[in-house]
């Protein structure tokens, strides 16, 4: 496969402050990558460079193989959908969908009218006066219906409640099924999208920490539960993510995969083994990425 998006020693400042720093990453064509991370660890900032709606201080980003910025051989093939996603003052959802379907080339009406119809957007409400959700709607609706080449969804479902969140991944998920193209779903709701990503990219004060698959990502670490002497045995010289004293026990959280002698130590020593969520993983490495930088700074 090759890359959709190749961004190359990207660095943005605004000011003093660094939002990305040196950032290199691909992006596999015909994949749905999640990108995760805090608020305000730098995704946000990375998508608008990706598709050309801010220049970079250093840098480069090239989308199928060309720079994006002013370049209409390739916008036409990129939906970047924002959680606060603007439009043109008293315009419809209607409005919106037309001229989408003037921007994108793939566009299917037929689409978006059944989306509008589950996502119960109003037909008769301006965008401005609809509620958050009915909003969120109206993007995830012109990102899914654009069947654009290269997707961005910078959290535009945020403002759906559970269920029509549910709806969205359903939908994306299918159509993604039927017309693959490459998806990048920003998130800090991890749990919620870990079934629906195939590649994970965690970013955290403007750095990339993990770019891998999701099934290699799920088995760097392992949360070993019981006595104390008997985790520390097992866990030996592994990086400790995260460890919680229960009394006598304890809980660790520890990056390597365990072989097979291990296995068969930790059944003769009592040691509960239990899998750890992507979300879990994420929130420890970025946890422990903080302590170091504190540590570093002191």
């Amino acid at each position: 496969m090759y890359a959709a998006v190749e961004v190359r020693d990207l660095t943005r400042r605004y000011g003093d402050a660094l939002a990305l720093d040196h950032v290199s990453l691909s992006l596999e064509c015909d994949v749905i990558h999640g990108l995760l991370g805090r608020n305000g660890a730098g995704k946000t900032t990375l998508m608008s460079l990706m598709t050309a709606q801010d220049w970079p201080s250093s840098g480069d980003v090239e989308v199928f193989g060309q720079r994006p910025h002013e370049n209409e051989s390739v916008l036409p093939r990129i939906c970047f959908v924002r959680e606060d996603q603007r439009y043109i003052d008293d315009a419809l959802a209607s409005h919106a969908f037309r001229a989408a379907a003037q921007a994108f080339p793939r566009w299917d009406q037929a689409v978006a009218d059944q989306l509008m119809a589950e996502f119960r957007v109003p037909e008769k409400t301006r965008i401005k006066k609809m509620s958050k959700g009915q909003r969120s709607a109206v993007g995830v609706i012109i990102g899914i219906a654009s069947r654009a080449e290269i997707t961005f969804f910078d959290e535009p479902y945020m403002g759906l409640d559970a269920v029509a969140r549910q709806l969205f991944y359903d939908r994306l998920l299918e159509d993604y099924a039927e017309h693959p193209r490459t998806i990048v779903l920003s998130s800090h709701l991890i749990d919620e999208i870990a079934h629906l990503v195939e590649n994970v990219i965690v970013i955290d004060g403007g750095r990339i920490l993990v770019d891998e698959s999701a099934e290699d990502l799920r088995g760097r670490a392992v949360t070993l539960v019981g006595r104390a002497d008997a985790v520390a045995e097992i866990v030996g010289q592994r990086e400790v993510l995260h460890r919680e004293s229960l009394g006598r026990m304890v809980r660790t959280t520890v990056l390597g995969s365990l072989d097979d002698t291990e296995q068969r130590r930790i059944a003769e020593l009592d040691v509960d083994v239990v899998p750890v969520s992507l979300q879990q993983l994420v929130v420890r490495m970025t946890s422990r990425e903080h302590v170091q930088d504190e540590k570093g700074q002191s």
